[in-house]
């Protein structure tokens, strides 16, 4: 038996995409601990797995829910999300590294103290900047990309964060060129708190090292990018990582097409976005399951729709008929996992690229978050709705996945990974 410890990122998306892959490794025998941060203190024990806490900050004078710095991000820092993606580059997507570079600096001690406890057999990790403290315990590690996989930069692909068209170059350099001057000092000044503790020189451009042990992206091959230099031999494709452990979930009754509002987490902490979808749809012949959010308490739901603060996603997926989504890369993989269609309002971080990819690949509509129309937002459901042709297609995208669960590949080269070391 192998001791495994999960490392992700304080966010639902990163822990949920850890626990099916915990879940699979657990079943076949395995010790599995979650390394989290304070605010999710019980929330892996509910399911069963150990525990191991750490902050990324000082501890805040009220108490926490679990991941609440973000959620308290996002909503100070959502009128910037009105603004073109090359301007976030320097007003939200520089801060946002900042803030995750403080909090890996913070806990590189506490990360120290629980790998010299637990004696992990591997390491795995799904997070966005690196943690000198996992090539400085001298275990294998490993790298989960759970994000869109323009994050591995490559001369073929858009720019990360942009959400610019595969097939129209024309604002790449522009763009590349504010990445480079919004991040320099920061870059420079990570890359000297790396290698001063035990970490090899960051990558140009990048906050986060490759594992020279395994590297896993998610990504159905359907909607992956063509790159002019392939990744590595330590880079596996799980394609989709869909956790088994959520609690079964009855839809509404009622007739007319079923539809799922949902923009993450965090997403829905932009109370006044949510309140505007909720009464576009207000009217409509659909009935909506909406996610609230932690934001719950100010939403008021009209007679069409049912929805909790927290929903079992991968229990309601498969019986929705169309998800509207914020575009955060779990809940994409998910769809194509479950074979529907998406509308896509990206709000930060690589959901632009998300929702571009989608739209340009025929799976979904990407819209203005905040500029589309009532009609525009109906106009692209019952369009996608009536798509019997993207119903085929979707069909055969979802049983190809279905017949290899990247939570079982994902599990099996950690496996092999902790025996040969």
């Amino acid at each position: 038996m192998s001791t495994v410890a999960f490392f992700p990122e304080g966010a639902f998306g990163p822990t949920n995409n850890c626990v099916g892959i915990g879940d699979v490794l657990r079943a076949r025998g395995h010790r599995v601990v979650f390394i989290v941060e304070e605010s999710f203190a019980g929330s892996l024990e509910e399911k069963g797995f150990e525990e191991r806490l750490m902050r990324l900050a000082p501890p805040p004078e009220e108490p926490e829910v679990p991941g609440q710095f973000w959620k308290d991000f996002i909503r100070d820092t959502a009128p910037v999300f009105r603004t073109p993606t090359v301007e976030q580059l320097g007003a939200f997507i520089a801060p946002t590294f900042q803030a995750l570079v403080d909090g890996s600096k913070y806990v590189h001690e506490r990360l120290l103290e629980i790998f010299d406890e637990l004696q992990p057999d591997v390491i795995v990790e799904d997070n966005v900047v690196s943690f000198p403290a996992l090539p400085a315990s001298g275990r294998p590690w490993v790298r989960i990309m759970s994000c869109n996989p323009a994050e591995m930069k490559d001369p073929g692909v858009p720019p990360v964060f942009s959400g610019y068209p595969s097939g129209d170059r024309s604002l790449w350099p522009a763009y590349w060129d504010e990445y480079r001057r919004a991040h320099a000092d920061l870059h420079a000044d990570f890359d000297e708190f790396c290698r001063t503790h035990g970490a090899p020189p960051l990558p140009e451009l990048d906050f986060i090292h490759e594992s020279p042990w395994l590297n896993l992206s998610l990504y159905p091959a359907e909607v992956d990018y063509t790159r002019e230099a392939a990744l590595g031999p330590t880079w596996h494709n799980l394609e989709a990582s869909v956790r088994s452990t959520d609690a079964p979930w009855e839809p509404p009754p009622g007739d007319g097409p079923l539809i799922y509002l949902s923009l993450g987490s965090l997403g829905s902490a932009d109370v006044e976005l949510m309140k505007t979808l909720i009464a576009s749809l207000a009217d409509s012949r659909y009935r909506v399951v909406v996610s609230k959010g932690p934001q719950h308490d100010q939403l008021e739901l009209p007679a069409n729709m049912v929805g909790e603060e927290f929903l079992p996603q991968t229990s309601v997926l498969p019986q929705v008929d169309l998800v509207i989504t914020h575009g955060g890369n779990n809940t994409v993989t998910e769809c194509l996992w479950f074979g529907k269609p998406m509308v896509v309002l990206p709000l930060f971080w690589d959901q632009y690229d998300n929702a571009q990819r989608i739209d340009e690949k025929g799976f979904g509509r990407r819209l203005d978050t905040y500029g589309h129309e009532v009609a525009d937002l109906i106009q692209a459901i019952d369009t996608l709705l009536a798509d019997e042709a993207l119903k085929q297609r979707l069909r055969a995208v979802s049983n190809r996945l279905q017949q290899r669960p990247g939570t079982a590949t994902a599990a099996d080269l950690i496996k092999q990974l902790g025996t040969r070391h």
